[in-house]
């Protein structure tokens, strides 16, 4: 029996900007731990037709770089960020598609048109180089590992929650 999506992983970013592809490059790595149930997407932007497979979603990971200034990396305080995201938006806030969104946007979206969005969560690495180029900067890579495992624990740990929730139905 299908048991549809337990968690759908969204890594977006330029991978021509340097640190800014980050978020497709994990979400490339997720995708290759071939984990039951979980299904793991890098594109370049949130758009209006990831709504559906939010929708379908039980969790959600998004995952994007927030810049910081080269002078605050090299003081290490940059470290990956995750926050955890309302399904339940307010009233007020703007949806924004495309370059400029940020997922909340997309949660929202999910909310109006299917009239569900999953529980969701924000990881975002810190990043200093947007110049043109694919290569990482230090500070990005280590990042990159630390997001890894913040997304492989979140999985766990909310799959496991629901899957338990559900085995006692």
């Amino acid at each position: 029996m299908d048991q549809g999506i337990g968690c759908l992983v969204i890594g977006y970013g330029n991978t021509l900007r340097s640190d800014d592809a980050a978020g497709q490059q994990i979400a490339d790595r997720v995708a290759a731990w071939n984990l039951e149930r979980v299904h793991s997407l890098a594109v370049h932007q949130l758009t209006p037709e990831l709504a559906e497979p939010l929708a379908m979603a039980q969790m959600a990971i998004f995952i994007d770089v927030y810049a910081v200034q080269e002078k605050t990396a090299s003081e290490k305080t940059a470290s990956v960020q995750v926050i955890e995201l309302s399904p339940t938006l307010e009233s007020n806030y703007t949806t924004r598609i495309g370059h400029s969104a940020d997922p909340r946007s997309l949660l929202m979206l999910a909310q109006q048109v299917y009239g569900t969005c999953p529980p969701s969560w924000w990881v975002l690495v810190p990043a200093i180089n947007f110049e043109f180029g694919e290569a990482l900067s230090s500070l990005t890579q280590q990042g990159v590992v630390v997001a890894l495992e913040q997304v492989r624990q979140l999985i766990q740990d909310q799959l496991s929650i629901t899957e338990n929730v559900a085995d006692s139905v």
